[in-house]
Order: structure tokens, then sequence, then C-alpha cells
């Protein structure tokens, strides 16, 4: 009951800034969406994910470069925010969906990307073996920790507690965070 509580106080708190989201945060999350791609390639063949993907920002980096592109959030009003950008882009889709259990086989995504997404999470070990499950082998998996929530040692910890290889690891303050590109 109490990862619940955890996860219904970030469903609302998101679904309170759903329509003022982009204004707010728009520009520290595409930051860190650019450092994620420069860390990256995507080919027209690949199938994308999106965990927690909020407002869909991702979309419009990756739309053009992939397959397909599923964003995926427990927040309702925050998806409906989302679902707009999905109307420029007919390869995207958006899900209502707990991170800690996706609707998909196992795996499905050539890339996953939890930007923003761990410290909302009450178990971030749990969160990060969904996303293995539902990657395939080999497949790269991006994650973010905020550092008001994971010191640069505790975000690796957390990495390597959930069996993520880790290719590339920044801490930037400009992305008020860390990020790291991973290998299943």
């Amino acid at each position: 009951m109490k990862e619940w509580n955890k996860k219904r106080e970030a469903m609302r708190h998101y679904d309170h800034l759903a329509q003022v989201y982009d204004a707010q945060y728009s520009e520290e999350q595409n930051a860190k969406i650019e450092a994620a791609l420069n860390n990256t390639k995507l080919s027209q063949n690949e199938h994308v994910l999106d965990v927690g993907c909020g407002t869909g920002l991702l979309f419009q980096h990756v739309a053009k470069s992939a397959k397909l592109v599923v964003g995926i959030d427990v927040a309702s009003k925050i998806l409906q925010e989302a679902r707009k950008r999905t109307e420029q882009l007919p390869n995207t889709a958006v899900i209502r969906a707990d991170a800690d259990y996706t609707p998909f086989q196992n795996q499905t995504f050539d890339q996953v990307f939890a930007i923003t997404l761990l410290q909302n999470m009450p178990n971030p070990v749990k969160t990060i073996g969904e996303i293995k499950r539902v990657s395939k082998h080999q497949s790269t998996i991006v994650v973010t920790g905020l550092k008001k929530k994971f010191t640069q040692e505790r975000f690796t910890k957390l990495l390597n507690k959930a069996g993520l290889k880790t290719s590339t690891l920044k801490t930037n303050p400009q992305l008020k965070g860390h990020l790291a590109v991973c290998k299943k």
C-alpha cells in the first residue's frame, strides 16, 4: 500500500502540473534528452519506449529516427498533453500504464528512455527490472536521476544493483542530475 501511495502522490503532482509542465520544465527536460541522444544512436527500424513520458517531449526528438515510439505514464492529465504531440507524429502512441507493470511482452523495445522517472518510484530497482524485461537483448537504456534525490555514488550503486551495464555516466549542473546510458 505504501508503494501505491507514493505513485498516487506523483500522479497527482504531475496531473496538477500537466498544462504548465512544458513551460516550467521543457528547457531542463530537452537538455536531458539532447544529452542522452548525443550518446545513443537510433535507427529507422527501432521501437522506442519512453517510460514516464510526461507530456511527450522525447517524441519530437526521436519520432523521425525510429519506426515506433511508445510513451507510458500513470498520470492521465499529463498523458492528454502527450496525446497532443502524437497528432503530428503518426508513429507515436501513448498508453496509461504503471512503469513497474508495463503491458508489453518481454524483449519488445530496442531503446528505452526513463527521463526524470526514478525519483518518483517507490522501488527504482524494481522499475529498472521492468524496463530490462521489455528491452531486447543488447538494447540501450537511458535513465536519469535528479541530484536532489540521488548522489552520483547512490545513482551508480542503484544502476549496478539493477544489473545495468553503464557505458556513459554524466553529471551536469545544467541537467540537474545524472544521466546514464546503459546496455541491458
